[in-house]
């Protein structure tokens, strides 16, 4: 269990505690809750490592915004890893509803539904109990759906061997400008929807040279169209799966 506060804001602290205390004390409380789920978190995705290793597993967190296109990147993914003789399994995160389970199933891809209820990321914790009910001898390739989100998920490793980002033309040109955290903290980004940014009026190399500026040029932003499958090959080959 993740420590009792993980759902705690600072406006719930002032009540519990009242409302006479300094803010300054407020902010030192707030990060010190911070710092506590994190450091949880941190220990249950070493756990969740470890185990995905025992078994053999690959695994990779696809972290992105809502309409970014990681439900259909990973379709193309999985059928294509499936082919090559892969045991796929897919751990679908939302907060609610089995949209995308559905489509990996109706893919043809096993998966498992994983809705956090209200919270705006998976965290390891969530990802320990899904663990427990698959049957991990069963596959070579766990790949994981996390929230809809360019912020929340960056804050929480899930153990698996690579975090994943994946952003689209269609939202624009200043994503990696608006959130350095999730770029930094993941180890392969990804610029979908290469084959509408014309159409959208979006050129593709302002958002590869910010994530190189930000990188330093030590990571490589891959670009592809998961709806016609262009690229695809290119980030199956960067997972080494």
């Amino acid at each position: 269990m993740l420590p009792f506060f993980f759902n705690v804001s600072c406006a719930c602290v002032d009540t519990l505690i009242g409302d006479r205390v300094d803010r300054g004390i407020m902010h030192i409380i707030q990060a010190g809750m911070e710092f506590d789920v994190l450091r949880a978190n941190n220990k249950i995705a070493h756990e969740n490592y470890h185990l995905l290793k025992e078994h053999g597993i690959k695994s990779v967190d696809f972290m992105g915004s809502i309409g970014a296109g990681k439900t259909a990147l990973i379709i193309e993914i999985g059928k294509r890893l499936v082919s090559r003789g892969k045991r796929v399994c897919v751990i679908a995160g939302d907060v609610t509803g089995d949209d995308d389970f559905t489509r990996f199933r109706e893919a043809g891809l096993d998966a498992v539904n994983c809705n956090t209820g209200k919270e705006c990321h998976l965290d390891a914790n969530l990802i320990k109990k899904c663990l427990a009910d698959i049957d991990l001898d069963k596959y070579d390739v766990m790949i994981i759906e996390n929230v809809g989100n360019l912020v929340c998920p960056a804050d929480f490793p899930l153990g698996t061997d690579y975090r994943a980002v994946v952003v689209s033309t269609t939202e624009g040109d200043d994503m990696v400008r608006k959130h350095h955290a999730v770029f930094q903290h993941s180890d392969i980004a990804i610029l979908n929807k290469m084959d509408i940014a014309d159409a959208v009026g979006v050129d593709p190399s302002v958002i590869t040279k910010d994530y190189n500026k930000l990188t330093g040029g030590l990571k490589e932003m891959y670009t592809c169209s998961a709806r016609k499958g262009n690229g695809v090959d290119e980030i199956i080959d960067a997972f080494g799966f």
